[in-house]
């Protein structure tokens, strides 16, 4: 993979739209390790009425929230994202749980 600009450095959109290609690679490499770890959890949990656990849940948009906050990114755009990949995380868990 070719070395990416950082974005305060970058001086055409040619080099924006490499670094931004580069990132959604690098995403998707993490959401299919994410998705991995759901397959964990579905092989680990003795019930399938254990998958939606809502508290966690919470918990896991309310870190996300945190991270956005620090790291200076909308937290609300954050938190829809989480949203949506924690929903599609628990409807990915349920489909594991029932393969097995």
């Amino acid at each position: 993979m070719h070395e990416t600009i950082a974005p305060l450095n970058c001086t055409t959109m040619t080099e924006v739209r490499a670094g931004v290609d580069a990132v959604d690679r690098a995403l998707v490499d993490l959401l299919a390790r994410r998705f991995g770890y759901m397959d964990a959890a579905a092989r680990i949990k003795p019930e399938r009425d254990h998958v939606r656990d809502e508290a966690r849940k919470a918990q896991v948009i309310d870190n996300a929230r945190a991270h956005a906050r620090a790291a200076g990114i909308p937290e609300a755009v954050v938190c829809d994202l989480w949203e949506t990949l924690v929903e599609a995380s628990i409807a990915y868990e349920f489909e594991a749980f029932d393969r097995r």
